[in-house]
């Protein structure tokens, strides 16, 4: 999983460079291709979030404004670290874009000159039936939408994800699922939201 990381890094910095000052990772899975982008991208990496290790995933919670205060409780920016600097910032997948759009203006707030957000998966489409638990297609961000209308919403002044052609080279050709990402699943998923409707 670490190499697979530091491999969709080098992969984005190739895809979607950017001038920068530095590259940072959205803790924990997005350091590792941040990693990965900054040496391929010939650009230093440097950590300007630092974490509240008891809170648990974010995207995950069942309102909105659960999800809201949890990104508040969950990361803080430091911010001697990022201001008057652009940033290239790195997280390991956008589902709702809540939590990538309350970064980017926290990044913003502390000073940040420009913010370029690179997602080391591609876009969700689909609902996930193994992992995470998204049970509607509509409340994905990237459903239905452009690439340019998500970076609007999140704040973004670029965005980038990796391109799904680039997996199987990421896991040197291990069987992987691609469901929420083109709708092909390994098995069949369940007819409906097996666990009852999330609250909006």
């Amino acid at each position: 999983v670490y190499e697979s990381r530091l491999r969709a890094g080098a992969a984005l910095a190739q895809a979607y460079p950017a001038d920068a000052d530095l590259v940072t990772g959205v803790p924990d899975s997005g350091i590792t291709a941040a990693l990965g982008y900054a040496k391929a991208a010939c650009l230093p990496f440097q950590p300007v979030f630092y974490k509240n290790s008891y809170v648990g995933r974010t995207f995950i919670k069942p309102k909105q404004s659960y999800r809201a205060d949890g990104v508040r409780v969950k990361l803080n920016v430091i911010k001697e670290a990022v201001n008057g600097k652009r940033i290239i910032m790195i997280d390991d997948s956008i589902v709702r874009g809540t939590t990538s759009e309350r970064i980017v203006k926290m990044l913003r707030d502390a000073g940040a000159t420009e913010v370029h957000v690179r997602v080391s998966s591609p876009p969700f489409l689909w609902s996930c039936y193994f992992g995470t638990d998204i049970p509607q297609r509509e409340q994905l961000i990237a459903y239905n939408r452009r690439i340019d209308d998500i970076c609007k919403i999140i704040g973004a002044d670029s965005l980038g994800y990796l391109g799904i052609d680039r997996l199987g080279g990421l896991v040197k050709g291990k069987k992987i699922c691609t469901g929420c990402f083109n709708g092909v699943y390994p098995i069949e998923p369940p007819a409906g939201d097996i666990r009852g409707e999330f609250e909006q």
